[in-house]
């Protein structure tokens, strides 16, 4: 997972930049791009991330290609030297791995994706590719916004089939106090609602999770925190 610190970008988008639809120079973010190659000894695979459910699974044909653009959420593989990777400035990356490293991948989980099944497909298209069950799977969450950051609106709850009249129905959902009473919010616990879900689904070797973007500014970008900034990279790869 990479930081903010350590590349060639200028400000807003320093230094570390690996997004290239953000507005930085894209000379610069080839050049970031280009570390994070040499640091993972393995090509990166990026995706055009829709917030969606769909998972691409990525060959070394595909890391040739260096104009390739998936359009895709998640992404798997079985070959070495191919990075399954994810930028996130908010968002919750979430790497997977089979025993042995017999197949990885990687996912992107804004609250759409999560509530719509991201992470359950790419832990079982990790699971196929392998021959394992979800209980043997490990997986790592990365940095993302924390739950005394990320404050939503009930259609984010009904995302998630929680019912707001009930008050706080979840410990994932907590009333925010400052909210006016006409338009109530809550602050969501996104590595949380990662967890139940990857739990629910057999998923029990999990870590990471801990780290809040929008409060570490001097090592996170966030787009929530700043509008314009940077994307970070989580990859994953079988060496």
């Amino acid at each position: 997972m990479s930081c903010r610190a350590g590349g060639v970008s200028l400000a807003p988008f320093d230094t570390l930049n690996m997004g290239m639809a953000v507005g930085d120079d894209p000379l610069h973010v080839a050049q970031n791009r280009v570390l994070l190659q040499q640091v993972c000894g393995a090509q990166p695979v990026f995706l055009k991330q829709v917030h969606g459910i769909r998972v691409v699974r990525l060959t070394a044909a595909d890391a040739a290609q260096q104009d390739l653009l998936l359009e895709a959420d998640a992404s798997v593989t079985t070959e070495p030297g191919v990075a399954c990777t994810i930028q996130v400035a908010d968002c919750l990356p979430v790497l997977f791995t089979a025993p042995e490293g017999r197949a990885v991948g990687a996912a992107h989980a804004g609250w759409r994706g999560l509530a719509g099944g991201v992470l359950q497909a790419t832990a079982l298209a990790v699971c196929e590719l392998s021959g394992c069950a979800p209980t043997d799977l490990s997986a790592w969450l990365g940095p993302c916004i924390g739950p005394r950051r990320f404050e939503v609106g009930a259609d984010v709850l009904a995302g998630f089939g929680v019912d707001t009249a009930e008050g706080s129905p979840t410990p994932r959902f907590v009333r925010h106090s400052d909210a006016a009473a006409e338009t109530p919010k809550w602050l969501a616990d996104l590595p949380g609602l990662a967890l139940d879900r990857l739990n629910a689904l057999g998923v029990v070797k999990v870590s990471g999770g801990q780290w809040c973007t929008v409060e570490e500014a001097s090592r996170f970008f966030s787009f929530r925190r700043d509008r314009t900034t940077g994307r970070m990279a989580a990859a994953i790869w079988i060496r």
